[in-house]
């Protein structure tokens, strides 16, 4: 069970899988802790992990189209390591 680094709060599988595009490295924060940096670090998201209790804060649901993992690797060029 992964927890939060900022407020220790459990983690959510979609949030748990969040992970630095520049690092490589699994981000470790809950959504609302990720949404005070989310301008500042570009992240590949698992949008088939996600639930309606994981939508991120400040979006409809609707949207998370425009952000989702899918739309993400379909406009970057590097190979995705799992």
């Amino acid at each position: 069970m992964s927890r939060c680094r900022s407020c220790d709060e459990v983690l959510t599988d979609f949030e748990a899988c969040r992970k630095s595009v520049d690092t490589d490295e699994y981000i470790d924060l809950c959504n609302q802790c990720f949404n005070s940096i989310n301008d500042d670090v570009v992240s590949v998201e698992r949008r088939d992990l996600m639930h309606d209790y994981d939508d991120k804060p400040g979006l409809d649901h609707d949207q998370l189209d425009d952000y989702d993992y899918n739309n993400y690797l379909d406009n970057h060029n590097f190979e995705e390591d799992y």
